[in-house]
């Protein structure tokens, strides 16, 4: 299984580009940060860096999918890597100059993140293109393990840096991580997807006319539909626990602890996902929406957990029932973008997936943490909880009750 997949050469340059990218990523999303109050030290304006590596794929999500789907991937990845290289190491030659501003930091962070909107649809939907079929659920599940390993791993090894008062060269690996990637990606090789219907398509419509197709496409794609709905209200649900409440609800039972706490449990999760990873190929070949509604349960119900949570140990069952319902979901999610959406729109289907992502993240921010304010923690949990296992009932009733209608039809036309 696994020993087919790695002795696809474009396969191992395709994960080795991805976790080069994914540790440029983790360096670059910490040192923008770090800088930001260096330079600042206010939390305000520090949170408007985090904001402004959010906004772009809410802006040209769609966008980038559409682009990717209409020129040579190839090509687009290249040049996008090579023009983050002199962007990002602009903000290592200003800080030696002693002339880095904010404002600087606050333009590179918005530049380079509107570029991955474009860049990540384009290497997503790469990957079909380099694997069989019969492979898909275990390079993607390489994948999620390859970038997840590196972005649990890529902190504790940034500690010597950090120490050593070095934050500003995180900027010069992601540069250089940059430049690998393009030499990684011109040693896949691939073939570009070309039909009569897309090139008339390409012909006939713009930007905005192709992203509007493809909703129409989704449209009559059930599945697809369905996929996208239950991505946002998981994602919705599970965002502002996840990311703020659960560090909260540790520092109210262990206000000494709840930091180091909060970071261990981090790692507990990341090793959690990753052996999830690794073993779902041995138990399922095709993913069907079922199985990902199924993983969505799981999810929900570590969420659930949490919320009852008031010793520690329950604190790691909670995460670790997560960690077995999360990639199974995510992975389950992929590999049905993969196989439902036409190559053509492949990049236009990941960039709106990431545009629902996104858009859930934000709203679910926003109102949770509003809510925060006057609403128990461990009572956030519980409803947050309580309706993800819900959504993912209700979803798997519906379905199944549509697939016996289904087959009931067929039965009764033969």
């Amino acid at each position: 299984m696994y020993r087919n997949a790695v002795k696809n050469k474009n396969v191992l340059y395709y994960l080795a580009g991805a976790g080069i990218s994914q540790l440029g990523n983790v360096l670059a999303g910490l040192a923008f940060l770090f800088i930001a109050y260096e330079l600042t030290e206010s939390a305000g304006l520090t949170s408007v860096i985090a904001i402004s590596q959010a906004v772009p794929y809410l802006l040209f999500g769609l966008i980038g999918g559409a682009v990717a789907d209409r020129v040579q991937k190839k090509r687009l990845l290249l040049w996008i890597d090579l023009i983050r290289v002199p962007i990002i190491l602009s903000l290592v030659v200003f800080y030696q100059f002693d002339m880095l501003a904010f404002w600087h930091l606050l333009i590179v962070s918005f530049v380079i993140q509107s570029l991955g909107c474009f860049y990540n649809p384009a290497y997503r939907a790469v990957l079909p293109l380099v694997t069989p079929a019969d492979d898909r659920t275990t390079v993607n599940s390489l994948l999620d393990t390859v970038t997840r390993g590196v972005q649990v791993l890529t902190p504790i090894f940034s500690i010597d840096l950090l120490n050593a008062g070095q934050t500003i060269h995180f900027y010069s690996i992601d540069a250089l991580t940059y430049a690998l990637s393009a030499l990684f990606i011109l040693k896949i090789y691939w073939v570009e997807p070309l039909n009569e219907e897309h090139a008339a398509e390409k012909k006939r419509d713009g930007i905005f006319q192709s992203i509007v197709a493809f909703f129409v496409v989704v449209k009559d794609e059930g599945t697809i539909k369905n996929l996208f709905m239950v991505t946002f209200l998981m994602v919705f649900f599970n965002t502002w626990v996840w990311q703020v409440g659960l560090l909260l609800l540790l520092l109210q039972h262990y206000p000494s602890q709840g930091e180091e706490f909060y970071s261990l449990l981090l790692g507990w999760y990341g090793i959690g996902v990753i052996l999830i990873n690794v073993l779902i190929p041995f138990f399922w070949k095709k993913l069907t929406i079922s199985l990902y509604l199924a993983g969505s349960l799981v999810w929900g119900m570590g969420i659930l957990v949490l919320g009852f949570a008031t010793h520690l140990p329950l604190y790691f069952l909670g995460v670790l029932i997560a960690a077995v319902g999360l990639p199974i979901s995510s992975l389950s999610r992929v590999y049905l973008i993969q196989t439902l959406v036409p190559a053509q729109k492949l990049g236009r289907a990941f960039s709106s997936n990431a545009v629902f992502l996104y858009g859930s993240n934000a709203i679910s921010l926003m109102l949770f943490g509003a809510l925060a304010s006057f609403i128990e923690i461990s009572a956030i949990f519980l409803f947050c909880g309580s309706m993800m296992v819900l959504c993912a009932v209700f979803y798997l009733i519906r379905i199944t009750l549509t697939e016996k209608a289904r087959r009931k039809s067929v039965e009764a036309f033969k």
